[in-house]
């Protein structure tokens, strides 16, 4: 048989045949092969705008959908089921509410009945109105940009990609939407609360060769921070293994169960009462530099998680802490709970009566190096993000968000009335008194009122300031709060 010429047409593929069900046999479509390497793109970027209010950057409500492929475990359970026991920061009405109002879909069908059973390669879709914590409305600064790399000097608070509750509110969003700086590639990450120099690569190829210095541990870092009390004036190495206690909160300590980590100290000025300490980590731990330094007695000033109370009266020193570590967490989040402070840890009031944290349906929202995964089809829980246990958790922001009791018929009659889903958008420019957003009435923070951090909150004293590589170097400014002469 001739071989088909430039001009030829080839003749399709015949569909797959579906296999004939049984009687009352549900039909599964194929799982669809997802595009690891789709980046976020204008559709993504239009979900929602920006307002700032009071030295704070803020996200107006929008629309989202959560999406996951049935988890192994799910197979055989119902609806019902899997939301009643691992997804209890939602009560239950509020998934029976949702089912009547459309939003939750298996495989793009709209679920009638919650106990329908799960099945192998089920596609599940939960539309939800989000809510993102407010940022520093200080801008991102762009160090470098070339063909090769954009370096930015990252503020505090912002985390480097979607995570957790934090999609809009990022660098990668803020780069794209207001600086139409698209598909790049996170090299490193930095915490949330800290702030410094952050790289990202424009291309595939860039980011591999980076990545092998990274590996190879031949890119240089130093941050600054300030600490508590008067730092020694000679060099301080510590070597203590760090252990993630938890991933759902965000909190680490020394243990000799932990892995490896090396960091050296320098001081470079004392006030007398704190100090300015230069840092060179050899090793890239989760809040290695954090909690190596509340080791030493010295935690940076104004650390939400390693200078609390909750650590005992010596604030964890030398890896003293008189509390096991279930009593530790509590005794954090208690702490937090007094100050009207939970959003800087990343949890909400709702989030401690959810269950039991674990790798699927946990959610401590880490910014991973996953952020060239599909954004469209993101790997999401119904109603939360997920979280791999096995990667390192950076920071706590961890972001279901539950639901009170609802009168759902009168709530459905209210949702006929307002069908349209980008109701809840206003103008650009109003104020807050201005405003008058549109309720969604199966939304629990649409009928709260949460206290705003003030700017001071989202700052935390700890700045990457330089990082080097085999072919590069860049810097940024020292921090206002790093200088010499610097008052509280």
């Amino acid at each position: 048989m001739a071989e088909p010429g430039p001009g030829d047409k080839e003749e399709a593929a015949p569909a797959p045949k579906k296999r004939r069900l049984a009687a009352g046999e549900r039909y599964v479509p194929p799982p669809r092969k997802l595009s690891a390497g789709v980046s976020f793109g204008a559709v993504h970027f239009a979900e929602t705008s920006y307002y700032f209010e009071g030295g704070l950057r803020k996200v107006r409500p929008y629309y989202f959908d959560f999406r996951t492929y049935c988890k192994g475990r799910w197979v055989g359970r119902s609806l019902l089921h899997v939301f009643s026991t691992e997804f209890r920061a939602q009560p239950l009405d509020y998934y029976r509410a949702a089912a009547r109002a459309g939003r939750l879909r298996l495989n793009e069908e709209p679920v009638r009945d919650l106990e329908i059973v799960l099945k192998n390669n089920d596609f599940l879709r939960n539309t939800v109105h989000r809510h993102e914590p407010p940022v520093t409305a200080q801008p991102i600064q762009i160090l470098v940009e070339d063909d090769e790399v954009v370096v930015v000097d990252k503020p505090s608070s912002l985390p480097v990609h979607p995570c957790g509750r934090f999609r809009h509110n990022t660098v990668i969003f803020i780069l794209g939407k207001e600086h139409d700086l698209k598909e790049l590639h996170t090299i490193h990450r930095l915490d949330r609360m800290t702030s410094g120099v952050l790289m990202f690569a424009k291309t595939a190829e860039v980011s591999k060769r980076i990545d092998e210095q990274v590996r190879e541990r031949q890119l240089e870092k130093e941050y600054v921070c300030r600490v508590v009390g008067e730092f020694p004036e000679h060099e301080v190495v510590c070597e203590e293994p760090i252990l993630v206690v938890s991933y759902k909160v965000g909190v680490c300590r020394v243990d000799p169960k932990g892995k490896f980590c090396k960091t050296i100290f320098q001081r470079l000025s004392y006030n007398g009462k704190t100090s300015v300490v230069k840092c060179l980590p050899r090793t890239g731990r989760t809040h290695q530099i954090r909690v190596h330094l509340q080791y030493l007695g010295h935690p940076i000033v104004n650390d939400p998680i390693y200078n609390m109370a909750a650590w005992g009266p010596d604030r964890g020193k030398g890896g003293k802490i008189d509390k096991t570590d279930e009593e530790l967490l509590k005794a954090l989040v208690e702490e937090h709970r007094s100050k009207q402070s939970l959003d800087i840890l990343g949890l909400l009031e709702e989030d401690l009566n959810s269950s039991a944290e674990n790798k699927d349906s946990g959610n401590s929202g880490d910014c991973t190096k996953s952020s060239q995964a599909d954004p469209i089809n993101e790997n999401s829980c119904p109603a939360k993000d997920t979280k791999d246990p096995e990667r390192d958790a950076k920071d706590p922001e961890r972001n279901d968000i539950a639901a009170c009791p609802l009168n759902s018929d009168a709530s459905l009659e209210m949702l006929e009335k307002n069908k349209e889903l980008g109701s809840c958008e206003n103008q650009d420019g109003q104020t807050g008194e201005e405003r008058s957003e549109e309720k969604d009435p199966l939304c629990v923070e649409c009928k709260i009122t949460r206290r705003d951090p003030s700017p001071k909150e989202l700052v935390m004293y700890l700045h990457a300031l330089r990082y080097k590589g085999a072919e590069f170097e860049y810097c940024s400014k020292m921090p206002e709060w790093a200088m010499e002469d610097w008052e509280e």
